[in-house]
């Protein structure tokens, strides 16, 4: 999107599409099917060119070859940084670092900056101990919300565990078999 010479990003799913500008003294916004689709800081500079590297995450799960080059990556926060250089080192590298990018919409950026940074604590990161790392932070709130489901109803009569029914049913398959 272009603004006074300026150029700012929009999410990749929005590009070549006709959208609205908000601007505010301090801040533009992009909206699109009445919903904000980016915010940037506004310049009053020219000839600039403004990333946000979220835009384009479902692009990087298509192409993943984009990180190596790309210049809205290199706006990237610090442990993702530290992240990608050592993943785009070995082989399959790019597509390990666009599978932990992609967990960004789904976990948020604070938990996956969080399991890079536990990562690469570890000493040999990779993009499975990352995903596994927000599989963990993930978990308890899963069980929180397991804990809110509950249910008022309770058994009137406990079901008791019956170790005989089983052998007799066992030994009733046993003894038809030939």
């Amino acid at each position: 999107m272009h603004l006074q010479r300026n150029r700012y990003s929009v999410s990749s799913e929005h590009a070549h599409e006709v959208v609205s500008l908000r601007l505010y003294p301090d801040r533009l916004e992009v909206v699109a099917e009445n919903a904000r689709v980016a915010t940037h800081v506004r310049s009053f500079e020219r000839s600039q060119t403004f990333y946000d590297w979220r835009h384009y995450v479902s692009l990087i799960e298509r192409k993943p070859g984009a990180l190596r080059n790309g210049a809205p990556f290199e706006t990237l926060p610090e442990p993702l940084k530290k992240l990608q250089a050592i993943l785009l080192r070995r082989e399959g590298g790019d597509h390990v670092m666009a599978q932990v990018l992609a967990a960004v919409p789904v976990h948020g950026l604070d938990a996956v900056l969080m399991a890079a940074e536990l990562a690469l604590e570890a000493g040999k990161p990779s993009g499975e101990h990352v995903l596994n790392v927000l599989a963990r932070l993930k978990s308890p709130a899963d069980a929180a919300a397991l804990e809110a489901a509950s249910t008022p109803l309770k058994l009137a009569v406990e079901p008791l565990a019956n170790v005989q029914r089983y052998d007799r049913l066992r030994g009733a398959a046993g003894e038809t078999a030939p």
